[in-house]
């Protein structure tokens, strides 16, 4: 006894823990054939019963939210299939299944071909992730193959519209269970796909979808004829067949695989909330940006508005004036200066002749007097028209480049509702109102359309 208790002692419950540990790691999610025995249905909903053959039995609980799936009636006898995890119940330390799924035995047949496809297609690569096509962000048009009648195509229209309504659709109807299914499938991938590569269809994703059913039901969606024509599509195939349990040769062939129909049209389609959110956010940045491009440019604009101030022909031409009434004025202040200094010089001369009396050196100095008197007067005069004309020239010279001379060209200068002059094209859009000014008045238009011929 002293050397038991150096090993670690369980409790019943511990032990229990441990054992149910070991059975869910070791065997995970197994299927398992046998006859219903000792069905029970309490009013819980869960379904409680045994399954056996021959020589054993073993206990199973199928609860209330998977028991829904189901589509017939247990009852005892029945020899079914079931998908569960082996586990142990613990308070009496009964091990027990699981159930996941339960599906009558007639299937047996059909999943063992499931598995061996399977197995066959994923050796040949067929279910790698690198052969797998990237979905559009944004499609441009999607292709639905699934039955015209079911459910199935309600519910993707339905999420389509709600998520994203103008996301265009095209309808490919085929049987989706029967002899004829797997063919229609295979021969509507093959036509989109053609279709798209001759351009006379605009598609850029396919969805493959149909509702729940049985293992039977869905077995078109497990033909190996069906695997290879997904395999075989240029276009990106969204595979949403059956319930989020069932799973098909489709959903492993497929570019992507939704556990529904509603979640395959969930996954192709954006919100289109989160869009229009982003769009606004672009609107308000694109906004921001020309409103920064127009301050820009209306600073530069100012900026060259007060330098054409600063040298106008205007202020040019006047200060031309004022320098030209200068020179006037200094060129007559000169001649008068002149005029008085001869003068002096005559009154001078005149004194010294009656000085000296000689009447001819009076004369002779009178007639010089006269003939430069005469001189510094045409000179005068002479210098004061050259003056006279050069500043005509200017004159014309300055009105020749005056922007006011232009307009009475023919010529025009366009202001935009700001009263900027307009250098570019893109300064204007549709419907804005601008002003040609004119030599002799403005006219206030709209604008119908711009056209940039650079």
């Amino acid at each position: 006894m002293s050397d038991s208790h150096n090993d670690k002692i369980y409790s019943v419950s511990s032990l229990n823990l441990s054992v149910a540990n070991l059975l869910e790691q070791e065997f995970a999610w197994i299927w398992v054939e046998g006859e219903i025995s000792n069905l029970a249905k309490p009013t819980s909903g869960h379904i409680y019963f045994s399954l056996k053959d021959s020589s054993a039995q073993v206990s199973c609980a199928m609860f209330k939210g998977r028991n829904r799936s189901v589509n017939f009636q247990p009852e005892n006898g029945n020899q079914v299939m079931v998908r569960a995890k082996v586990s142990l119940y613990q308070p009496r330390g009964n091990y027990q299944l699981i159930v996941d799924r339960m599906e009558q035995a007639g299937d047996g047949a059909l999943r063992q071909q499931f598995e061996a496809l399977k197995i066959k297609l994923a050796a040949e690569g067929l279910f790698d992730e690198t052969n797998k096509q990237a979905l559009p962000e944004l499609p441009e048009c999607i292709a639905i193959i699934t039955s015209k009648t079911g459910a199935a195509v309600h519910d993707v229209l339905s999420v389509i519209e709600r998520r994203f309504p103008s996301i265009p659709v095209k309808l490919f109807p085929v049987p989706v269970q029967g002899s004829d299914a797997a063919p229609a499938i295979c021969n509507a991938i093959k036509l989109i796909d053609e279709n798209v590569a001759d351009g006379t269809l605009n598609c850029d994703l396919i969805l493959l979808v149909r509702g729940g059913g049985s293992l039977e039901d869905l077995w078109s969606f497990n033909e190996e004829t069906v695997a290879r024509a997904i395999f075989d599509c240029t276009i990106p195939i969204v595979c949403g067949v059956g319930h989020e349990v069932d799973v098909t040769i489709a959903d492993f062939v497929a570019d992507v695989r939704a556990a529904t129909p509603t979640a395959a049209a969930e996954t192709v389609t954006p919100d289109q909330s989160s869009w229009l959110q982003s769009f606004d956010w672009y609107q308000q940045r694109l906004q921001q940006l020309i409103k920064n491009k127009i301050e820009r440019h209306q600073e530069k604009v100012q900026w060259t508005h007060q330098r054409l101030q600063q040298q106008h022909p205007e202020n040019q031409i006047q200060y031309s004036r004022q320098r030209t009434e200068e020179l006037k004025n200094r060129l007559i202040r000169c001649g008068q200066s002149m005029l008085h200094f001869h003068q002096s010089k005559l009154a001078t001369n005149k004194a010294k002749l009656n000085a000296h009396n000689p009447m001819l050196l009076i004369k002779q100095n009178q007639q010089s007097a006269q003939f430069l008197t005469s001189r510094l007067q045409q000179a005068t005069l002479n210098l004061f028209t050259h003056k006279k004309s050069v500043l005509s020239n200017v004159a014309r010279t300055l009105n020749a480049i005056s922007p006011l001379h232009t307009l009475e060209r023919g010529y025009s200068i366009t202001l935009n509702d700001k009263g900027s002059a307009l250098l570019s094209v893109e300064q204007v859009k549709a419907n804005d109102t601008i002003e040609t000014r004119l030599h002799n008045g403005r006219i206030i238009s709209q604008v119908k359309r711009c056209i940039n011929e650079e």
